[in-house]
């Protein structure tokens, strides 16, 4: 026995059904053009009603529109990788995602693959970008494109772009404070080579720090590409020079498990002769041995904070002051790393 396939609703039955024409359903269910509220109820309450769905393809085809935003990470696997894989990624994307869906917008991840702009060809209405260095290419070519950006940190070296802060002197600033009440003197400074925003102001916050408290600064920079070997090659240095070290704040994760790594390679134990704290309260700081003191970056307020910017430049109704506005408090996660 032949089953003939019910045939999809149109906008035409919404129409037909409802007593108005099809472009009077069209603007009522995309809240366009004027339509009377009462009439506009009824279409909705009867496209409710018959379980119509508008279609997609079709608004994408007349708005322009692919309501789809980007989430893209520039930080190399290296720094991403391991138990952390793109953690700090996917706590921002979990949010954003989330948020987005609700305002009608899907969102795509865009991790950093090795050898190629993955920005390329992706249809998009525009991006989140987290934490780009000064001279980023997906930057550069979201630009060129014309398509609105808002970077989660803001880029090195323009002004003019929409961000949300990351408050990277505050979390330096709380996890100095944090070694420095645990009685340590001699904290070295760990951060990427790479032309971040968190790095430049870390560093300055440091060094501020250090003049203040009549510390000698100890600052040591590496490339993200290495990873945990870098942490580890650089604290390894560090104490083959210094051994008045006793104290690492490593703004990067991975650089602060291979830290940890070189430490007790030296027959030093963590944290009773060297304390070690990162920023990000990752996966990676929790399942470090010992676990690692670090900072709660409220990344969900970020994320939401970075969604309602990016959609708010795309209406045409972004407050770029609010973004920057009174975020919330960060706080001091102590773990055993620091803890006497």
């Amino acid at each position: 026995m032949l089953v003939q396939k019910k045939r999809p609703l149109t906008i035409a039955d919404v129409a037909r059904e409802a007593g108005v024409s099809r472009t009077t359903v069209s603007h009522a269910l995309n809240d366009r053009g004027y339509v009377d509220p009462q009439t506009r109820e009824r279409v909705k309450r009867v496209a409710q009603e018959l379980g119509y769905r508008p279609s997609v393809r079709a608004q994408r085809l007349r708005s322009g529109q692919s309501h789809v935003i980007a989430l893209i990470s520039p930080m190399p696997f290296e720094i991403s990788g391991g138990s952390a894989r793109l953690g700090f990624m996917m706590e921002v994307a979990a949010a954003a995602a989330g948020a987005a869906l609700i305002r009608g917008y899907s969102l795509v991840l865009v991790p950093p693959v090795e050898g190629r702009l993955a920005v390329e060809g992706l249809d998009i209405d525009g991006a989140l970008v987290i934490e780009p260095t000064d001279d980023d290419p997906s930057m550069a070519y979201l630009r060129e494109a014309g398509l609105p950006v808002v970077c989660i940190g803001k880029q090195p070296g323009q002004q003019d772009l929409a961000y949300v802060d990351l408050q990277s002197a505050e979390s330096t600033r709380l996890l100095l404070e944090h070694l420095y009440a645990q009685g340590t003197r001699h904290i070295a400074l760990l951060i990427g080579l790479q032309k971040r925003s968190s790095y430049a102001t870390a560093e300055q916050t440091y060094r501020a720090f250090c003049t203040r408290h009549a510390m000698t600064p100890r600052v040591v920079a590496q490339s993200e590409q290495g990873g945990e070997e870098a942490g580890w090659a650089a604290c390894s240095a560090l104490l083959e020079t210094d051994s008045e070290v006793d104290a690492v704040c490593a703004l990067v994760d991975a650089f602060a498990v291979g830290a940890l790594r070189a430490i007790r390679e030296r027959g030093l134990r963590v944290p009773e002769d060297i304390r070690v704290a990162t920023r990000y309260d990752g996966p990676r700081a929790r399942a470090s041995e010992p676990p690692l003191t670090a900072i709660n970056l409220q990344l969900e307020s970020v994320a939401l904070r970075g969604v309602d910017l990016l959609l708010g430049i795309l209406s045409g109704k972004a407050d770029l002051q609010e973004a920057t506005r009174e975020m919330p408090a960060l706080q001091l996660v102590m773990r055993q790393s620091s803890m006497a």
